[in-house]
């Protein structure tokens, strides 16, 4: 039984050893894929999950609960009084002494037409938080529609890129095995192991340009730094621009930036007319009633009231520095107009331009490209193709795409910058459902 007993260890070792990788292989976390999303899809999770919208809010909130408080009069004043009385005669004889005690109301009234310009003046600041609001929300949208559009062209180039590093790094051992004698196959040796660092370098900068891009977007969608994140990107469809005079029109009625100045200075036209009341803000009216008690019972009711006179403060340097801030106001709208109107000129002709551009491409024309790179690579195994004419093929196929995508890019951001330059969505751009993958 002792002999058997080491034998038996042996074999469960022995068993168990062999059993350790799968056991180690089923215990392992097997990798999770990352979620692959549309455009449209993350810009809608930005939108409801980003956290700076509750800024906003909770401004706009604030400035609602200011419109309710300015309707609002000051709450009275209950004023209880107590004093001792001595009465004497007018001889200096004592004649009685008792308790006088009087309770008073005030109430604070505005000068007619004073409250109605408080609130006009809270209205617009209730319109001016909300125009935040919606600019926020329109900005964000942008902002996240052109990073997933970022993400998706930058994981794209460096796939390119690394496809292209990965050819010329194949080649290598081809070109060796050649038959020519000398120092030729060398030096084509050399030049593809040159290009394929280069090309590797250039992969590297598209993923961590997709890297900082994700960091971003990561932020506004409120997840992790680290979550990964895939854009089902389709091709984008841009559509005709409208005339200028119209674009120019709508901006002129919906832009943000002139909305706020056209409130700020409705506003702070209240704000002079209020100035001028200064002087004379209001009245207080003070019903009273007093009770004596010496002789006898003396009782009093009355009503009081209270203005103030503008001896010392006559309210003109208030009044000057609201209209000096009112000429201010005046100031930035007309700036603000030419601002907008040069940037929905210069949005017009660089995406008006972007599109003539791309009017002239083949639909087709990504696809040509790197279908001519792989034709080359081909021919260039077959010694059918010199190694000059598959280094520049080579490098006009990941040109050309970079600037088919950037020339995208480009009109993408005049089209959206169309859309917060009008504060219309103008509908210039969409994209379509990317193919499934078999």
């Amino acid at each position: 039984m002792s002999l058997r007993l080491p034998s038996l260890l042996l074999c469960a070792i022995a068993v168990l050893t062999a059993m350790a990788p799968s056991i180690t292989r089923a215990q392992s976390p097997t990798p999770q894929t990352p979620p692959s999303l549309s455009v449209d899809a993350i810009v809608a999770e930005v939108v409801a999950n980003n956290p700076e919208l509750k800024f906003y809010e909770a401004e706009l909130t604030a400035a609602r609960a200011d419109q309710k408080l300015a309707g609002r009069l000051p709450n009275p004043e209950f004023t209880p009084a107590v004093a001792q009385k001595r009465t004497t005669e007018p001889f200096g004889n004592f004649a009685g002494e008792g308790v006088a005690w009087t309770v008073a109301v005030s109430q604070s009234f505005e000068w007619p037409g004073r409250m109605a310009l408080r609130k006009s003046i809270a209205s617009r600041q209730v319109a001016l938080a909300d125009n935040g609001l919606v600019q926020f929300r329109t900005a964000l949208a942008v902002r996240a529609r052109t990073l997933a559009y970022d993400l998706s062209v930058a994981l794209q180039k460096a796939g390119v890129a690394d496809a292209i590093a990965n050819r010329f790094l194949a080649l290598q051992q081809v070109v060796v095995q050649r038959d020519p004698a000398g120092p030729t196959p060398l030096l084509e040796s050399r030049i593809l192991e040159a290009n394929s660092i280069t090309y590797r370098r250039r992969a590297g900068q598209a993923r961590q340009q997709a890297r900082e891009v994700l960091l971003e977007l990561n932020q506004l969608r409120s997840k992790p730094l680290a979550s990964d994140l895939q854009v089902t990107a389709g091709p984008i469809v841009f559509r005709p621009v409208m005339s200028e005079g119209v674009l120019m029109g709508l901006a002129l009625t919906n832009n943000f930036e002139l909305r706020q100045r056209v409130l700020e200075l409705e506003q702070q036209g209240f704000k002079v007319d209020v100035a001028r009341t200064d002087p004379f803000p209001g009245m207080t009216l003070t019903p009273y009633f007093t009770q004596e008690n010496s002789l006898g019972q003396d009782r009093f009711i009355g009503v009081g009231f209270a203005v103030p006179l503008p001896l010392w403060n006559s309210g003109k340097v208030d009044v000057e520095i609201a209209n000096a801030r009112q000429t201010q106001a005046q100031t930035s709208l007309l700036l603000a107009r030419r601002t907008v109107e040069r940037r929905v000129a210069e949005l017009s002709v660089a995406y008006g331009t972007r599109q003539e551009e791309m009017e002239r491409w083949r639909p087709d024309s990504v696809e040509r490209f790197l279908e001519t790179a792989e034709l080359a690579d081909r021919h260039y195994r077959l010694g059918a193709v010199a190694i000059a004419t598959y280094v520049e093929m080579q490098k006009q196929a990941l040109d050309a795409l970079d600037a088919l995508l950037d020339t995208r890019r480009e009109a993408l951001d005049a089209a959206l910058g169309l859309e917060l330059a009008t504060g219309t969505s103008l509908h210039l751009v969409s994209f379509e459902t990317a193919p499934s993958k078999p």
